[in-house]
Parts: structure tokens; C-alpha cells; sequence
């Protein structure tokens, strides 16, 4: 299918960014943990403030980045005029949101637990105010297909992070949180500047009446939103509040965030695909092979996620040097957590049968569900197990959301996956995991890798048997024919 690889060749462009981004920053975490003493809290100080950042974030977006696609793919309507009013939305909630900041950084900070440092809380209210304004001009882009700018700014945000760390806690042996918020504030201003070309030359018009249409489908995803992040973020958030030892609570939370940034390639994999295939998925809404094709997206997703699962889980003798040696007890709690990443992107992938019929209000109830079982298992669970609470907590709460998904989704916009195709991945998967739990645990890191190699190969023979075939590979694929 054409679409296909279109998807496949803007899931490689973000997806280059997105990975490459995601390893620079994994530079930072070794960085940042061996800088930043375990004993201090300091980097369990960070986990905690960019979770609240990040539910920041969804509320001042207010769903407008898969409302601009839905409204901006409709002929009524001129882009630029979709685009204008996103951004009227977005304009008006983040004045409002830095002015309750400001205005009453007192009781915000004291609050949230920071009252000796409300500056942590003002350096972050202005980052996440302009990653919100950013949000919409980057998610134009992805509507307007210019992959490789969209990557080559998130990619030099990045680069400008590193070196500006590297420079702080290196050269300047710097070893407080306080540099980490300030270099993020340096880097996002930065980029900022990077936009004003672009909304110079947009055909600015607010439409009324299209405003109301686009708050009517957007509410409902900004609910999703809320709850799809609370299923990321709410156990950072919960954690400090809970547990029993509160002068324990960010050094175990700092270990926690430190061995979750290991699992976050199963993210890396959902936001680069994510990027590629919404834009494609509301384009391609017309066509009348639109269930097929989606069908096919949802396998080839699961099939390289359970890779790079068996990837990490596999070297992770190596990975592990990604943290400092202090933070290293927790990660045990790694492949529960992708696994629930895996869930999320299955429930994303499922995601569109309503938002194309317009219902985005299944959406909300799904993840609200979700999110209720998460904060359960949080509240409940933490004072008693700690950390692995948290990546428990995500496996329940994505795997309602993503079992309620499916089930109501085949009743009412039906989609033919391949749900036999899909166990085989997963049955085998299980089984090259469950071998590579056998490897004793005393063995030197190369032989270990070696035996864990060749499970992943054995993974990777099964795609090529079943739904890969070199000859179909581009470059490479002359060779296999016969």
C-alpha cells in the first residue's frame, strides 16, 4: 500500500528524531544521577516536577494538536484559518495559566511542596507555557508533511541541552537541580525563535463559529489527554504524597525515574509512529481500504515494539551503565514498565475508530477508567511496595483502557486486525523472554549479550518469515530475489 510506506518513511524521519533525541537525552542520566547525589533527592526532585509539567502541558494544548489535523483535513475550512484558531485557544490559556502562576506563586509553591524553591516552579511554568505554544506551529507541521524541519528542531533543542549540561555540571561542577530547570528555560526560548518566520507568513483569521466546532471536538479530547497523561505522570506525582517516609520519598522516587528513563524506548517507538501515522490516518479517512490499512499499522506496531522489548530486556547488562551506580536497584521494575508503554500504543492505535467517527468522548471514558485503576493501585499500593506500585499501577490502568477500546471499538466501527498473527508475536516473545530470564544472573556481560543476541535474531527470523521478507526490502531485496 503507497500509505504504508509513507507511514514507514515519516516514522523514520521522527522516528530518527525521536531515537536519537531519546539517546542524547539518556546522555543527561548519567550525568544528572552521578552530579546529583541519590541522598539529596535532587534528581527524585526533577521526576516530580515534569510530571506536573507534563499534565501542564495537556491542559494548555487543550487537545488542539489532533483537533488542527481533524479540522485542517476538512474542505469547509483553510488551514490557516484552523491553525489561527488553535492557536487564539492556546494564546489565551497560557496567559491565564502564567498569570495564576505568578500572581500566586506563594500559595502554588507551598502547595506542591516548595515552598523554599517557588523558583523551580516559575522557571518551569514559562518552559511548559512556551512548549505549549510551540505544540501547535510543530503539530502544523506535521500536517503540512515537513518532516525533516519538524525533526531538525526538535534535534537541535536537544543538542543545545547537552551541551549546555555538559558545560554546567562537567566544567562548572554545578550539582543542583536548580541548573537542570534553567537550562531547559535557555533551550526552549531558544527554539521558540525558530517559529516567528513561520507565523509571519500564516494568513491569520479567527472564525467564530469554527471555534465553537473545534472546543466541541477537542474537549473531549482533552479529557483523554488528561487521563492518558495522569497514566504517565500520576505515579510521580502520587509517590511523595503517599509514602510512608517522606524524607525517603525523591530518593526512591529518583530511583524509580531514573530506571524508567530505560524503558522509555517503547515510548520513543509510540511517538515516532504516533507522529507519522495521525497525520496519515484523518487523511486517509475517505478511502475504502482504510480498515485494512489500519489493521496493518496495528500489527507492524506490535511486531517492532515486542523487538525492541526483547532488545532492551536483552542488553540490559549493557544499558544498565546508562544510570549511576547508586540508582541501579530499581531496575528490576524495567520491562513491566514497557510493557505498559507497549499497552498505551496499542490503545493509541485503537484510538481512531473515534476520533473519525467524531465520538471523542469514548475516548475520555476509556481513559478516565484507566486512570481511576491507576490511582488505585498508587494510593493503595505504594506505602506498602514502594516504586514497583508505580510500574504495576501503569500495566493495570493502560490495560483497561486498552481492553475497553478494543471491545467497544469492534462493536461499533469494526476493524478486521489480525488477532491470530498478533498471538504468535506475542506467544513467541514471551517465550524468548522467559529464555533470556534463565541467563544466570553471575555471567560477564559478553556472553550473556551473546546468548540474549541470539534470541533477539531467532525474533527477528520469525518477522522475516512471516511478514518481511528480504527480497521486499528496498537496496538490499535485489539480492533475495530470484
Amino acid at each position: 500500500m503507497p500509505n504504508l510506506k509513507s507511514l514507514a518513511k515519516d516514522t523514520a524521519i521522527y522516528g530518527l528524531s525521536s531515537i536519537v533525541g531519546r539517546f542524547l537525552n539518556y546522555l543527561l542520566v548519567p550525568l544528572h544521577t552521578h552530579y546529583m547525589p541519590k541522598d539529596t533527592g535532587d534528581y527524585g526532585t526533577s521526576v516530580n516536577v515534569y510530571a506536573y509539567t507534563a499534565l501542564v502541558l495537556v491542559l494548555l494544548t487543550f487537545g488542539m494538536e489532533t483537533t488542527l489535523f481533524r479540522f485542517a483535513n476538512d474542505d469547509r475550512h483553510s488551514p490557516d484559518t484552523v491553525f489561527s484558531t488553535a492557536m487564539a485557544v492556546v494564546g489565551s490559556l497560557t496567559v491565564l495559566f502564567l498569570a495564576v502562576v505568578f500572581g500566586f506563586i506563594g500559595p502554588v509553591s507551598h502547595s506542591l511542596g516548595y515552598d523554599s524553591h517557588p523558583e523551580f516552579l516559575q522557571m518551569m511554568a514559562v518552559v511548559v507555557a512556551l512548549d505549549a505554544l510551540q505544540a501547535i506551529p510543530f503539530s502544523y507541521l506535521r500536517y503540512q508533511k515537513r518532516a525533516i524541519r519538524f525533526a531538525s528542531l526538535k534535534l537541535l533543542f536537544i543538542l543545545l541541552s547537552i551541551t549546555l549540561n555538559v558545560v554546567c555540571f562537567v566544567l562548572l561542577g554545578k550539582t543542583t537541580v536548580f541548573y537542570v530547570f534553567l537550562i531547559n528555560l535557555l533551550c526552549t526560548v531558544f527554539i521558540t525563535l525558530f517559529f516567528l518566520p513561520d507565523l509571519f507568513r500564516i494568513h491569520w483569521h479567527f472564525d467564530g463559529s469554527l471555534l465553537k466546532e473545534m472546543l466541541s471536538y477537542s474537549w473531549p479530547i482533552l479529557i483523554l489527554g488528561i487521563a492518558g497523561i495522569l497514566n504517565q505522570v500520576a505515579d510521580k506525582i502520587v509517590f511523595p504524597l503517599v509514602y510512608p517516609d517522606p524524607a525517603q520519598a525523591t530518593v526512591q522516587l529518583g530511583i524509580y525515574g531514573s530506571c524508567v528513563k530505560i524503558a522509555m524506548i517503547m515510548a520513543m517507538i509510540t511517538q515516532a509512529f504516533r507522529y507519522a501515522y495521525e497525520p496519515i490516518v484523518f487523511a486517509k479517512s475517505k478511502d475504502g481500504d482504510k480498515a485494512d490499512y489500519y489493521a496493518a499499522a496495528m500489527k507492524y506496531f506490535l511486531v517492532f515494539t515486542l523487538l525492541a522489548f526483547l532488545c532492551v530486556v536483552g542488553w540490559m547488562p549493557l544499558l544498565q551503565y546508562i544510570i549511576g551506580e547508586d540508582y541501579r536497584e530499581g531496575l528490576a521494575v524495567v520491562p513491566v514498565v514497557m510493557a505498559a508503554e507497549m499497552m498505551m500504543g496499542v490503545y493509541f492505535n485503537l484510538s481512531f475508530w473515534y476520533k473519525l467517527i467524531d465520538k471523542t468522548i469514548y475516548g475520555a471514558w476509556f481513559s478516565l477508567a484507566g486512570c481511576a485503576v491507576l490511582f488505585a493501585v498508587n494510593i493503595l499500593l505504594i506505602p506498602r511496595f514502594g516504586y514497583w506500585a508505580c510500574a504495576w499501577g501503569g500495566v493495570a490502568g493502560y490495560g483497561t483502557a486498552m481492553v475497553l477500546s478494543y471491545v467497544v471499538g469492534q462493536c461499533k466501527n469494526p476493524i478486521p486486525y489480525p488477532m491470530k498473527d498478533m498471538a504468535v508475536y506475542l506467544l513467541a516473545a514471551a517465550l524468548l523472554y522467559a529464555l533470556m530470564l534463565l541467563i544466570p544472573a553471575s555471567w560477564p556481560v559478553v556472553p550473556s549479550l551473546a546468548v540474549s543476541t541470539v534470541l533477539i535474531l531467532l525474533f527477528v527470523a520469525l518477522i522475516v518469515r512471516r511478514d518481511l521478507p528480504l527480497r521486499s526490502l528496498p537496496v538490499i531485496g535485489k539480492y533475495f530475489r530470484k
